[in-house]
């Protein structure tokens, strides 16, 4: 009697660990046995407490959230695993936190793919993680394209926008437009550096010059310093060129209005701006200024229906990083429908050479080569309030940039892909 209750518990344990190695999930490939664990687990690590938090923050998690769901709705039965989780934390801006915080999420709560990362010296350590890890990250936040040049590796893939894209578009516009002169002033880390040296060539191309250029502390308060210099400059600048962004961004403009530098013939030109800086001060603070932007909600009707989702849920309207957001998780989720598992290797290869269009990615693009993720880009100017009728509607889409215009050719790329 015991030898038979043996042999039967024997054979019960065996069925049970078949049934757990199918899983629940269904979809292509075999099912849910090609998912680690029968999990997918999606990691949202960017500011949620500090300068970048409005323009991504918690809402960015929101946004990844709202692709899940969309995505579980669309496949229903047929999804490669019913089990998808969105884990989040806080890198305060800072590299070394961000470093430990990726190496936390792929190692111990088991993150399948990292996204967003706003700062570009915390993008660069977790970029670095994701090639040690063999996982996949996706960078929304940052600009530097040191991500897709000569840090780029296997597992990273830059998502929404580079310092190229930005300087080309409003670098290159505005001297062609008369703002022959320039001073930059730039955060003091690997993102701003990036941003000056990308403008200084783009102005430089078409046919300016930087007077003057100076490092800022990072984040930083007070910009009283570099503004009341700018008047005094021999020879005098026609256009102050701020690459801060966010909070500090916010910062700048005040004080830049407060010290009536446009009164003094200094225009401002924003390396990069969020709608949610437009918001922060107001549409008369930036009236006028031309500058390059991802993506803007009230572009079209397809992106202002997701944005009407997105508003409910968040008590605001989305940033283009919010967008950038839902879409890389949804086009990560695609790639590991396709692939019907969640290994690394089998989705890179889902995803380079991926060409898709969706609300934000207008002729989208991965490259094989340096993954770069190539979409339309606009140039974009800020409305006077007076032109504003509905709230949060302040970007006038002056021109849409073309995708292999937007970005690098990869004949300027550095990348040497390992």
């Amino acid at each position: 009697m015991r030898r038979k209750t043996s042999l039967a518990a024997a054979t019960l344990a065996t069925g049970a660990m078949l049934l757990a190695g199918c899983g629940e999930g269904g979809g292509p490939g075999g099912g849910g046995g090609r998912i680690s664990n029968d999990e997918i687990v999606l990691g949202v690590l960017n500011d949620q407490s500090g300068v970048y938090a409005d323009l991504s923050g918690k809402n960015s998690v929101e946004a990844v959230k709202m692709a899940v769901e969309d995505f579980k709705a669309k496949h229903g039965n047929d999804a490669v695993t019913k089990n998808i989780e969105v884990i989040t934390a806080d890198h305060q801006n800072k590299p070394d936190i961000a470093n430990s915080k990726a190496q936390e999420m792929y190692d111990r709560q088991h993150a399948d793919v990292i996204l967003d990362v706003p700062t570009s010296s915390a993008a660069l350590a977790v970029a670095s993680q994701a090639a040690a890890k063999k996982k996949l990250f996706i960078d929304i936040g940052a600009a530097t394209t040191a991500l897709t040049g000569a840090q780029c590796n296997k597992y990273t893939f830059h998502y929404a926008y580079d310092t190229y894209m930005l300087a080309h578009g409003t670098g290159t516009t505005v001297t062609q437009q008369g703002g022959k002169d320039w001073y930059i002033v730039y955060p003091d880390y690997a993102f701003g550096q990036d941003m000056e040296k990308s403008f200084s060539t783009a102005i430089q191309a078409g046919g300016g010059r930087v007077v003057a250029k100076d490092p800022t502390p990072f984040p930083n308060d007070n910009f009283s310093t570099f503004l009341l210099k700018a008047p005094t400059l021999k020879p005098k600048p026609q256009v102050l060129g701020t690459m801060q962004a966010g909070g500090d961004l916010v910062n700048l403009v005040k004080q830049y209005n407060e010290f009536k530098l446009r009164d003094k013939g200094l225009q401002l030109a924003v390396g990069l701006m969020f709608i949610t800086d437009i918001h922060s001060l107001g549409p008369d603070a930036f009236a006028g200024t031309t500058f390059t932007d991802a993506w803007y909600w009230n572009y079209d009707r397809q992106n202002r229906a997701w944005a009407d989702k997105f508003k409910p849920r968040t008590g605001t309207r989305p940033s283009f990083a919010h967008a950038a957001n839902y879409s890389a998780a949804m086009q990560y989720l695609e790639a590991v429908q396709r692939a019907g598992t969640d290994n690394g290797d089998d989705i890179v290869k889902q995803l380079e050479g991926h060409q898709f269009s969706d609300f934000f990615a207008r002729n989208g693009k991965i490259r094989a080569e340096d993954h770069r993720m190539i979409h339309d880009a606009y140039l974009a100017q800020v409305k006077p309030k007076s032109q504003v009728h509905e709230d949060w509607d302040y970007e006038k889409i002056i021109k849409t940039i073309p995708a292999d215009q937007a970005f690098k050719p990869l004949l300027q790329n550095t990348c040497k892909m390992s």
